[in-house]
């Protein structure tokens, strides 16, 4: 997805970054998405162990 790009390229997202958000904000905006991605791999993380764990017979699933 990112092999096409150059510096410049990376320059230029950069400086529309700052001029769209404002140079005040941009740590704000870093934390948000830190911590948006921390939330993430929890949830990730949480959601595999659940698939890991065997269903025991007689439960939610197969109840009717």
């Amino acid at each position: 997805m990112l092999q096409g790009l150059s510096g410049a390229h990376l320059i230029v997202i950069v400086f529309l970054v700052v001029l769209l958000f404002g140079a005040p904000k941009l740590p704000a905006l870093a934390k948000s998405l830190g911590q948006s991605m921390k939330i993430l791999k929890q949830e990730v993380r949480s959601d595999e162990s659940a698939d890991s764990e065997p269903q025991k017979p007689g439960g939610a699933a197969g109840a009717n």
